[in-house]
């Protein structure tokens, strides 16, 4: 639970901190990259 709340809350603050779409795509874009690190270690 306390993995999720905390996904919940990087997600909010990273979405605080895009002000382009293209912004917006890198950010999910990073966020994709640090779930496929962590699940492949």
């Amino acid at each position: 639970m306390k993995k999720i709340a905390a996904l919940l809350i990087a997600s909010v603050w990273l979405l605080a901190g895009c002000n382009t779409v293209q912004g917006f795509g890198k950010d999910v874009e990073h966020v994709g990259d640090k779930i496929q690190n962590k699940s492949a270690k």
